[in-house]
């Protein structure tokens, strides 16, 4: 039964902008699942739901995980990344990535689920998290792969 509910749960937020658990609530009873707010409540955590920002400022549920991997499409870190990165600087092999504060453990997360080649690592902080890559031509490299999803363009 937990499978097949969380299973539902997944559908249901693919196919629809869900943004409040009652929403997502109202939304099982409809379909035959009888479950209390508590069990909604612990099946977002259990499936490691998010709320990511939507193209029009919105917000609504998205896994994060995905078959015990990390998954984010890349229309979707686009999205994020537009909303959450103002600025990205590149110093020998490390990537600084200046966020809006508050959004950038978020932002990392997202760009943690990505597959980089040569990023060594990530550590994120309040409003900057900075990418440690192998070599500095790598941190060059990406730097300007990520220069296109920021908000303000710099030279």
């Amino acid at each position: 039964m937990k499978n097949a509910r969380q299973a539902k749960i997944l559908e249901l937020i693919e196919h629809n902008s869900i943004d409040r658990q009652e929403e997502l609530l109202a939304r099982l009873r409809e379909v035959g699942y009888n479950v209390t707010q508590a069990t909604v409540s612990r099946d977002i955590r259990e499936l490691h739901l998010v709320k990511a920002a939507t193209g029009d400022g919105r917000y609504r549920y998205v896994a994060s995980f995905q078959r015990e991997k990390l998954h984010h499409a890349p229309s979707r870190f686009e999205t994020i990344f537009r909303e959450a990165v103002v600025k990205i600087d590149h110093a020998g092999n490390i990537v600084l990535v200046k966020c809006f504060t508050g959004m950038a453990n978020a932002a990392c997360e997202l760009f943690d689920s990505m597959v980089w080649n040569e990023v060594v690592g990530t550590l994120s902080g309040d409003d900057t998290f900075i990418v440690i890559t192998r070599d500095e031509a790598s941190a060059t490299a990406l730097h300007d792969q990520l220069m296109p999803y920021t908000t303000k363009r710099q030279g």
